[in-house]
């Protein structure tokens, strides 16, 4: 907020330094009085613009880690409910559990389906069940071995 405010002054003093030029009588053909309005008007002009540039690109880069912080826990919760429920989840069944749309559920699932987390299977009724591998088999991770293990 404090980047808006001290750009509203700039261009309030630019603003202001331009209509004294104006009521000045002042020759605009003249180098000085065009070194002047760089100086006077157009350096806190600029400064101005970057300013409030700044403020609103910070709020865009808060608003978008809140965004992506929220997805990262949705997506913990699913698989933390997914383990809970033998690594098979239904979109109303994550829905349920989380407190959210149907269809913010199926696109955080698909999104898992994407990244590799889940893979998607479809059953005689047509419901789409969403399979976590590696959720799955947690049990056996005491039996592996190294990469070049034989």
């Amino acid at each position: 907020m404090t980047k808006l405010i001290s750009a509203a002054g700039l261009g309030i003093l630019a603003l202001f330094m331009l209509v004294g030029l104006l009521n000045s009588g002042a020759s605009w053909s003249d180098p000085a009085t065009l070194a002047a309005v760089g100086l006077v008007i157009g350096l806190p002009a600029a400064g101005a613009g970057l300013l409030a540039r700044s403020h609103f690109a910070e709020r865009d880069r808060l608003v978008g880690r809140k965004a992506e912080l929220r997805r990262q826990t949705v997506e913990s919760e699913i698989l933390r409910f997914a383990k809970e429920q033998g690594a098979r989840l239904t979109a109303v069944e994550v829905a349920t559990h989380l407190a959210m749309t149907p269809e913010g559920a199926k696109e955080a699932l698909d999104g898992l389906v994407v990244h590799g987390q889940a893979d998607l299977a479809v059953t005689e009724e047509g419901v789409l069940v969403y399979t976590f591998h590696d959720v799955q088999h947690l049990g056996s991770k005491s039996t592996a071995k190294g990469i070049l293990d034989a």
